[in-house]
């Protein structure tokens, strides 16, 4: 018993639970087991009073009382003694099992019986109602049992013969507290598999509580880098309805149209930046330093943004556009954009200056209104359209390199904060012709003073620019500038918690069991505050604190401990219980015990042996019925007609209805088993040793009553009942309405019959034992039906109280559980939605780069490709078709079209056979997607050129669907909209940049060649370079040449148009060559 007093040691999960153990669920019963007892020694003090005790006795208890109550006080009341629970628990166990050793000796003759009950009281606390651990409750048991077995033993041995046979009667006392002890260790046993079950749960919930917070943060990360906080909620609840109903699937809506989430805001400035020369130093580098440039170029302009109140919208290959005055209103948003225009102009002045590399930025400033928001289904960009932003993008393009040219409406805004000058009309472009309104270029204040400095810091490239590429030099430098890496912010947000972490670190190092009972009560300074983490974790350990089913809660009734919810009561009652067949076997055990107490102690009538043999067999037939599942295979083995045996074990296990019979019926039939003796007693109530003349024949009479049932069986009865108490407390699952009326009929069974029908039996063992000694009648500890009832009302109450306590942890473990339940189906909807959102920035196989356990923020994500193929596909009919009026809203109902359009486009997406076609993104009305990014890369495949590009025929029959889907879409809108499609093949880079708004995109000559195909595409047709020529052909597919064509940026190129009317032939075509 040293473990008992011996001091903790350091936390570790194993201690920290028994910690959680003793103080949330045990050390309020320790509480309570001092008030029983409390009780009953009070109860004991009128009763002595009315009977006149002896001193001796009077002291005893008294001297009891005020020992138990300063453990009380002491434990209820003083807190540095609540992390030595187990010692305060050793030292009730010692004055408990002193207090028995006192009254075995106090108030008279001493005999087998005496506190029998009362030592099995103190065995069964001992494992049910004190915080120790298994082998310590074992170890006090055993010791409690045997003292009382050697103490007796030793004093009784020498007796005279007169007295009752010892060694049955010891017998009998060893099988009582055999039946105690595997009682007590059984409940004991259980209790701690569910309320660590029930730890663990928490635990999980927990664990499951934080990935959710985790995923929510990373869904709302991910959500707020696709688009304004403002329009977030709107699409989450979109994402949301589109997962119940079935990813892909958008929800019933009670128009035919989809989703529009645009807006119109009025009192914006518009900046479209372009970086000029970078198409020809982009040729130059390497795809690591492409992206890496491309995001340093843009990480840097983020920044910016952000100094000047502006909102990124797109990156459109090397040009970047910009809003002011999005999602709020800003009263300055005009010199915001000129602000954030002439710093870019000064980043790249200085990155020049610093390297040699010949760029520069060509900036563009309108001011006016614009329609912003998200269309269409996939791959979701925050986007803007209206003549006004049109007009800023013509404002860039023919802009004046290293200047902020901007019109008329914006310099109005202005107010004088800059000097202007007029805009040379060279510079203008047809579209600003056209306009005839006046454009300005921004003098930079700044401009001289840089211009003096010049180069005083030394170029870069004049100490390393011989020696290295202009490319190479540039992203040098760039690294400098530090941006952020795209979805960097995620790396900051908590990680999801593994279920198989048990504890949070912190909180096991920093857990005080004082804290953690009283920290509700106490304020704790700043260093002892502990993480969210960690804080959210005792918060979860408080409530699965016991005494919180005496307080309000949103889940229990505190008086019923029913759930509020009449569904959730329900589900719990009706849930399948496989445990149960425990439940009867420990209660056979009990039944067992009384069976060989009553042959011990009875000359065992031959009525009684026949009575218990019919109850053997009831309880074999429950037993077979409870465990048949484990006779399947010998079953199985036998006649087909018996395979529907191990069928019945299931059915108690999941038949509420049926346990409950069945386990009412087991308990009664202890119950009735414990008294079965006393129904075989002559109908006689004469006692024939309280004759006056029976003293001069005491030494000559026997211990039997006429029907020779021996008057030692008396106090055994009562303790026989005492056992039917403790089966009442083996179903630990039995609702406690059932088990408080199943005691309290008991209860009153057992008083009226020891208190009243056969109340005289004890009176005539009182006379036997102290037959020939008249005048001295024994004190209350040695009145059998005293003690008796006393013994009944104490165990009555503690099984109370340890019912109450069982049904709670019961159903809190059940609460925890669908608590679990829901917050794991949460947390894979949260997940689902964040492989959703993220799927709508990157494509599926680049999405796992940067999500869940596969996450690596510390490098650039890029890839290149050496046969990807680049579809760009417009509808030209639109920009005639969109205008600004009150009729359509000032331009919303166009862009609903338009949305219906994209909307329709995208959802060709998820058919089968177009699952490797990836959207880019749209600009404006034109759709870009590739094939081919989804395979292996250029650098590793070790494929032919056929099987390579073998997806180009993929891309083809997308495009054919897109012209279908736009003449169904005219058939319903009554327009005459047509589809010009470009198409190109080759090697491109692919990557995802920008740390605010992560953007994956493609970049090349690839890319260039199918915008110019496009663009310079003729309606109805899709057009293709000559090469793709050559490898639709090698396909199947008919092209025919259109001749030489001039494009921007690569001279005369010989182009084609697919023949879309003619299926895929064998042979190639003639008309190619």
């Amino acid at each position: 018993m040293a473990r008992l007093f011996s001091p903790r040691q350091p936390p570790s999960e194993d201690l920290f639970y028994e910690t959680y153990y003793s103080l949330s669920q045990q050390y309020p019963l320790l509480l309570l087991l001092l008030l029983i007892v409390l009780l009953g020694l009070l109860a004991l003090l009128p009763v002595a009073w009315e009977l006149a005790a002896d001193p001796a006795f009077l002291t005893t208890v008294l001297c009891a009382l005020g020992g138990f109550s300063l453990l009380l006080v002491l434990a209820s009341r003083e807190q540095r003694l609540q992390r030595w629970t187990r010692p305060l628990s050793g030292l009730v166990w010692a004055a408990l099992l002193a207090l028995g050793h006192s009254f075995l000796f106090t108030g008279g003759v001493v005999s087998a019986w005496d506190q029998v009950s009362f030592f099995l009281f103190v065995i069964f606390t001992v494992y049910a109602m004190l915080p120790l651990d298994m082998r310590d409750a074992i170890t006090a048991g055993v010791t409690s049992s045997l003292s009382h077995l050697l103490v007796l033993g030793l004093y009784l041995g020498p007796q005279p013969d007169s007295r009752p046979a010892l060694l049955p009667q010891l017998a009998a006392n060893a099988v009582l507290f055999l039946c105690g002890n595997a009682a007590g260790a059984y409940h004991k046993a259980l209790m701690e598999r569910a309320l660590r079950a029930t730890f663990r749960e928490a635990l999980s919930s927990l664990h499951s509580r934080r990935r959710l917070d985790t995923e929510k943060k990373h869904q709302e990360h991910l959500l707020l880098s696709i688009l304004p906080a403002y329009l977030a909620r709107e699409m989450k609840e979109e994402i949301m309805a589109r997962l119940q109903a079935g990813q892909g699937s958008r929800p019933e809506s009670t128009n035919n149209f989809h989703s529009l989430y645009v807006k119109r805001h009025q009192g914006v400035s518009v900046l479209y930046a372009d970086i000029v020369g970078f198409t020809r130093l982009a040729s130059e580098c390497s795809p690591k330093e492409l992206v890496l440039m491309l995001n340093e170029l843009f990480g840097k302009f983020d920044q910016i943004a952000k100094e000047h109140e502006c909102m990124r919208i797109k990156i459109l290959g090397d040009c970047y556009y910009c809003v002011s005055g999005l999602p709020l209103s800003l009263p300055d948003h005009a010199i915001n954009c000129v602000r954030m225009g002439l710093d870019m102009c000064r980043a790249i002045r200085k990155l020049r200056a610093a390297t040699g590399v010949d760029i520069n930025m060509r900036v563009g400033v309108h001011s006016g209104s614009v329609l912003c928001g998200v269309i269409g289904l996939q791959k979701w960009q925050y986007d803007v359209w209206s003549h006004d932003v049109t007009l800023a993008n013509h404002m860039e393009a023919s802009g004046v390199p290293g200047r902020v040219h901007i019109t008329g409406a914006t310099l109005a805004l202005l107010a004088g904060a800059y000097a202007v000058e007029d805009a040379a009309m060279e510079h203008r472009d047809p579209y600003l012709r056209e306009l005839g309104e006046p454009t300005y270029l921004v003098i930079d204040p700044w401009a001289a003073e840089e211009d003096e400095k010049g180069t005083a810091g030394g170029l870069l490239s004049s100490l390393e620019g011989s020696k290295m590429r202009p490319s190479l030099l540039m992203t040098r430098y760039l690294e400098s500038w530090g941006a952020a890496k795209p979805f960097a912010h995620l790396s900051h947000v908590e990680s999801p918690v593994s279920t198989s972490t048990p504890l949070p670190e912190k909180a096991l190092s920093s857990f005080s069991p004082q804290w953690s009972l009283d920290r509700s009560r106490t304020m704790r300074g700043p260093d002892e505050e502990l993480d969210t983490g960690d804080a959210k974790f005792f918060q979860v350990i408080e409530q699965l604190n016991s005494q919180k089913q005496w307080k309000q809660s949103k889940d229990f009734n505190p008086l019923t401990l029913y759930f509020r919810e009449k569904e959730m009561e329900k589900e719990y009652r009706l849930s399948a219980l496989p445990t149960f067949k425990y439940y009867a076997a420990c209660t056979f055990l009990v039944f067992l015990s009384n069976f060989i107490i009553q042959m011990l102690v009875t000359n065992r009538p031959p009525a009684l042996t026949i009575t218990y043999g019919i109850t053997f067999l009831l309880f074999f037939l429950l037993l077979f019925v409870c465990f048949s599942e484990h006779l399947m295979k010998c079953v199985l083995k036998g006649p087909k007609i018996l395979h529907w045996l191990p069928t019945l074990s299931v059915l108690v296990a999941t038949r509420p209805g049926l346990r409950v019979a069945l386990g009412t019926a087991t308990i009664l039939l202890v119950f009735v088993m414990a008294i079965t003796s006393l129904v075989f007693l002559p109908a006689t109530s004469a006692c024939p040793f309280q004759a006056p003349n029976m003293s001069s024949m005491a030494s000559n009479l026997s211990w039997e009553l006429p029907g020779s049932l021996p008057l030692i069986s008396i106090p055994y009865s009562m303790h026989c009942c005492v056992l039917g108490f403790l089966s009442c407390s083996l179903f630990l699952h039995m609702s406690f309405e059932l088990k408080l009326l199943l005691l309290l009929l008991w209860l009153t069974a057992s008083c009226s019959i020891f208190l009243h029908s056969h109340a005289w039996l004890s009176d005539c063992l009182i006379a036997r034992l102290y037959l020939g000694t008249l005048d001295s009648r024994p004190g209350v500890l040695k009145e059998p039906k005293l003690m008796g009832a006393v013994s009944f009302f104490i165990f009555f109450f503690t099984l109370l109280v340890l019912a109450r306590q069982n049904e709670y942890y019961c159903r809190l473990d059940f609460l925890w559980k669908k608590k679990l339940r829901q917050e794991q189906e949460e947390t894979e909807t949260m997940e689902n939605l964040t492989r959703l959102l993220l799927e709508n920035v990157l494509p599926a196989h680049v999405a796992p780069q940067f999500i869940g356990q596969n996450r690596r923020n510390e490098d650039l994500y890029h890839q290149s490709y050496e046969c990807v193929c680049v579809l760009f596909a417009s509808v030209p009919d639109f920009k005639e078709f969109y205008s600004e009026s009150s009729i359509n809203h000032e331009g919303l109902e166009c862009l609903r079209l338009l949305n219906e359009i994209i909307a329709d486009f995208d959802e060709l997406l998820s058919k089968p056979k177009f699952s490797g076609v990836e959207k880019i993104k749209t600009i404006c009305s034109t759709y870009m997607a590739a094939t081919g990014l989804n395979a292996t890369s250029g650098q590793d495949a070790q494929q032919d050129a056929e099987q390579s590009c073998g997806h180009l025929g993929t891309m083809v029959e997308f495009a054919v669907a897109l012209g279908s889907k736009l003449d169904v879409i005219n058939k319903h809108s009554f327009n005459n909209f047509r589809l010009r499609v470009g198409l190109n093949h080759g090697p491109v880079v692919a990557g995802v940049i920008g740390a605010q708004k992560p953007q994956y995109d493609i970049w090349g000559n690839t890319v260039n060649v199918a915008s110019r195909m496009e663009s310079t595409g003729v309606l109805g047709k899709i057009q293709v370079t000559e090469e793709t020529a050559w490898a639709l052909q090698s396909l199947g597919y008919t092209c025919y040449s259109r001749g030489i064509i001039k494009v921007k940026g690569k001279g005369q190129l010989c182009t084609y148009f697919l023949n879309t009317d003619l299926t895929r032939t064998g042979p190639p075509s003639a008309t190619l060559g």
